[in-house]
């Protein structure tokens, strides 16, 4: 990676403050030095508080320097539509903004953190990154995850153990449309559930006026008491939906891919 990275001389990277972004970062800061690399972080409605959060804190721990942006997806009515592509457009506008940053400057290369496992599955937002000549030096060296987030420790990256967290817009089902009030309603929920306790991956997927919610399998076991269950649908409810269901296949990332599954639910109950 050190080896890719002076190949190029300076970065621009797309910094959400993921795992994998922070890792690449933090190497791109010893690899190049801070006046070669520059993280750029695009805010909208659908970018978690929480995560903006962690970006800041990563970037002010290391001395990563630090751009933010705003972005303006939220205008265009194709990704509002939230079709199966709706990653492309979103993609499309971060882009945009971030590589005109890159030639004003002077930077080489705009880098992002897609990671090895991230070349499987549905990404329609890939294509928006080769379109654009965004580069993926953690995919095309065969990063892992798993090896990141090791990686990411050994450094005393603070992110190496974080739950994974792609944009809230991923829990609308295709085809509901995406507005802010959608998107702050499952954040709320989300951060209500984190302050009662619960650990390890979480999605709050908008099946408006019911709340569905994925987590870890132990995790799911823990909260399956009559307190537990109580607990959580106080929680969500306080976020502005009606009801609260448990998946109980457990957390699976990217699961509105999956529209040919039956779904597996217990309801919460009424409040």
């Amino acid at each position: 990676m050190v080896e890719w990275l002076k190949a190029r001389g300076s970065v621009l990277v797309g910094f959400s403050g993921g795992v994998d972004s922070a890792y690449l970062a933090c190497v791109a800061l010893d690899a190049l030095g801070p006046a070669n690399v520059l993280a750029v972080i695009g805010r909208s409605a659908s970018y978690p508080l929480e995560q903006w959060t962690r970006a800041r804190e990563v970037a002010d721990r290391f001395g990563v320097p630090v751009l933010e942006l705003d972005t303006d997806e939220m205008h265009d009515p194709r990704y509002v539509a939230n079709p199966s592509n709706r990653c492309y457009f979103c993609k499309s506008e971060l882009w945009s903004r971030l590589v005109p940053v890159a030639r004003a400057r002077g930077l080489a290369v705009v880098v992002d953190g897609t990671n090895a496992d991230d070349l499987h599955g549905h990404r329609p937002g890939k294509g928006a990154a080769v379109e654009q000549g965004v580069c993926s030096p953690l995919a095309e060296l065969g990063f892992t995850k798993d090896e990141i987030r090791e990686r990411s420790r050994a450094r005393g990256i603070p992110t190496w153990s974080q739950p994974s967290s792609p944009c809230l817009a991923s829990r609308l089902p295709y085809g509901t449309e995406v507005t802010a009030g959608r998107l702050a309603m499952v954040e709320a929920a989300e951060r209500a559930l984190r302050a009662i306790g619960v650990e390890g991956d979480l999605r709050v997927r908008y099946f408006w006026p019911v709340a569905r919610l994925e987590l870890s399998l132990s995790e799911l076991e823990r909260w399956r008491t009559a307190e537990g269950r109580a607990a959580v649908r106080a929680a969500v409810v306080s976020a502005g939906f009606e009801s609260a269901e448990f998946d109980l296949r457990g957390f699976r990332s990217g699961a509105m891919n999956r529209r040919d599954e039956a779904p597996l639910v217990e309801s919460l109950g009424v409040a």
